[in-house]
């Protein structure tokens, strides 16, 4: 039980890490789009992290279930939970969106909307820490 827990939190930190990441980057990689006119050195490592950190969200997710399901029975704290991360996903799916956008030229966003868009991860990463340690029902 305990390497499901180890395995599932250090999976969710690169999940995280690359939510964090991938919209502040898109900032600077189009700067460098705007400078070199090209695909470049950012993008490439832009793309890398998102695909990389696709397949540590696809074992948080596994790993989390499991726990909730084997561990905590699915309380209601355990619901909260799954919604946060669902959330999470989704801001996931649409940052990987921006990315596919990204490398065909097309940089729509501004770089308020990437910095907003950014901060709204880090208040669902804090939601899901609340949801977990205070366990709220």
């Amino acid at each position: 039980m305990d390497w499901v827990k180890i395995i599932h939190i250090l999976c969710v930190m690169g999940w995280m890490t690359s939510i964090f990441a991938v919209p502040r980057a898109l900032i600077y990689w189009r700067r460098e789009w705007e400078t070199l006119g090209a695909f470049g050195p950012l993008g490439d490592l832009t793309v890398r992290l998102y695909r990389f950190s696709a397949g540590l969200a696809v074992i948080a997710v596994a790993t989390g279930l499991w726990l909730g399901w084997r561990i905590w029975d699915f309380a209601p704290w355990v619901h909260l939970k799954i919604a946060i991360a669902t959330a999470l996903a989704a801001h996931y799916v649409w940052t990987g969106i921006l990315v596919a956008r990204a490398r065909k030229g097309n940089f729509g966003h501004s770089d308020l909307y990437l910095r907003i868009f950014n901060e709204i991860s880090v208040l669902g990463a804090i939601a899901a820490i609340w949801a977990v340690v205070v366990k709220p029902f």
